[in-house]
């Protein structure tokens, strides 16, 4: 009888759970009340805090509450170009400018947006990591839906009425600078969970893991494996559709659509 794989420990282990003591706390855009469905409300940029375990900078943004007399402060992703004390406008009549928050049906098409929402109200899904953005490709008004490029490359239909940030995901460029050294990483994952070092499978011994053991370090089966194997041998390329280098020119999303 074999150990259980370490991708089976994962599922129900508190060893590999998210570090989250130091978070500031989720990012998100603000409640979607009646002042952004119909005309703007104004915040202003209070500080640009280093968030632990995540690549792009926050902004800590303060709102007037339109209800009572009190102040909202709201983490919001920083856009490249924010600086503090910069008002940031939200909803359907603010200006289109980096850093408001704006109904994709008010941006024109080909603009720059991050921080976008899947449905309306879920305060923001795609294009939130360090320098990433999704572009508005086209409008279907008949339909009320609009089309995005992700940063995958990837293009997904959304509904037109749904939020989105302007501008790119500051922090950009993060993974240009290698990390030369092992305890850059460690420091890394350090904040983040505990996922760092990554032992190669065959490199463990058989009791350990499906591609352990054996006088040389091989594989000595397909490297690939069903989508209903049991979890103790789903390891390596689960439910691969290919395998193999990748040949030939990419198509980016600049195609027929």
């Amino acid at each position: 009888m074999g150990k259980y794989v370490q991708t089976q420990r994962k599922g129900k282990s508190l060893i590999f759970q998210a570090h989250t003591r130091t978070r500031k706390g989720p990012v998100k855009l603000r409640s979607l009340d009646y002042a952004e469905r119909h005309g703007y409300v104004r915040g202003v940029v209070k500080d640009i805090i280093h968030d632990p375990g995540r690549g792009a900078p926050v902004a800590k943004i303060q709102f007037l509450n339109s209800y009572r007399y009190q102040r909202d402060n709201e983490l919001m992703l920083c856009t490249e170009g924010m600086y503090t004390g910069q008002f940031v406008y939200c909803g359907k009549k603010a200006s289109l400018s980096v850093g408001n928050v704006l109904p994709l049906n008010q941006v024109p098409e080909g603009t720059i947006v991050c921080n976008v929402e899947a449905k309306l109200g879920d305060r923001g899904a795609f294009a939130r990591g360090s320098g990433t953005f999704a572009v508005v490709v086209t409008h279907d008004e008949d339909k009320g839906t609009t089309r995005l490029r992700l940063p995958s490359g990837g293009k997904k239909t959304v509904k037109s009425n749904v939020r989105a940030q302007i501008g790119i995901v500051a922090g950009g460029g993060r993974t240009d600078k290698p990390m030369l050294k092992a305890g850059a990483a460690y420091h890394k994952y350090a904040v983040k969970r505990n996922c760092w070092p990554k032992i190669r499978g065959v490199a463990k011994n058989p009791v350990e893991h499906p591609h352990g053991g054996g006088n040389h370090q091989h594989i000595g089966m397909p490297s690939t494996v069903a989508k209903d194997r049991p979890s103790g041998r789903k390891v390596g390329l689960i439910g691969a559709r290919r395998t193999g280098r990748l040949r030939g020119v990419k198509k980016v999303a600049q195609d027929k659509d």
